[in-house]
């Protein structure tokens, strides 16, 4: 089936609001998602690699901030020592029904649980592999490294965070030239000049995005020592942190 198109930004507002995963936003977000963050699917393909990797047994697998299931569904599939659960978590109810409907078809899998609730209420437990996948980004920064102390608290040795993050540069030049290069990426993929602006607009005080190492300074004031850069294309990029 044809996914819906984005165009929820394509005609002129005289005032444009914050973004929120709303009904009208989760009914377009794949076609949204693939169009604007670079090499998403190469992210997506790599997390059912992580997945597989470092699943260990009777564990649990966290997608917070799960949105679609895309994630969840690499998790779920790749997940392959036994006993493992995925643990799906969006405070978007929008977000958490379609990732449950959207998963309902799943070919045999690791069992997912859907939970709706703001990911700084959930309690990490035995852990083994827990994705933030451009989640960190839309929290408070003031929050972010409680999120993370967090995640290290709950993952059993061994265990792995798999972090993708829009990211900024201490270089007013570079931070320019990606900016820019972004925006060329999205208009490539269809999206208007007008559509760029005003999701932008959209997206300011919502996403704040944060300097590659004040992330790997987080993650190894959290606890963890094996800190690794695994991907990066324009300002995004993905993150492996091993506990």
């Amino acid at each position: 089936m044809k996914q819906p198109f984005d165009t929820l930004y394509a005609s002129p507002r005289d005032h444009v609001d914050g973004f929120v995963f709303d009904d009208a936003v989760a009914g377009v977000f794949n076609d949204m998602i693939h169009r604007s963050v670079p090499g998403y699917a190469t992210i997506l393909g790599m997390l059912a690699v992580f997945a597989e990797q470092y699943a260990q047994e009777n564990s649990r697998l966290y997608d917070l901030g799960c949105s679609l299931g895309a994630s969840t569904a690499a998790l779920s599939q790749h997940a392959k020592a036994s006993g493992c659960r995925v643990i799906a978590v969006d405070n978007a109810p929008a977000m958490i029904g379609k990732c449950k409907a959207n998963l309902a078809n799943l070919a045999e899998g690791a069992p997912v649980d859907y939970v709706c609730a703001d990911i700084r209420d959930v309690k990490i437990m035995n852990a083994s592999v827990v994705v933030l996948n451009l989640t960190l980004q839309f929290l408070p920064c003031h929050d972010r490294d409680q999120i993370i102390a967090e995640v290290y608290a709950g993952l059993n040795p061994g265990g792995i965070l798999l972090m993708t993050e829009k990211i900024s540069f201490d270089s007013p030049e570079q931070q320019r030239l990606f900016t820019r290069l972004h925006h060329d990426f999205k208009h490539a993929n269809g999206y208007s000049h007008l559509e760029i602006s005003q999701k932008r607009a959209a997206l300011d005080n919502v996403l704040i995005p944060e300097t590659l190492d004040t992330h790997f300074q987080r993650l190894g004031k959290s606890g963890f020592t094996h800190i690794q850069q695994w991907f990066s294309c324009l300002n995004f990029t993905a993150m492996l942190a091993i506990k």
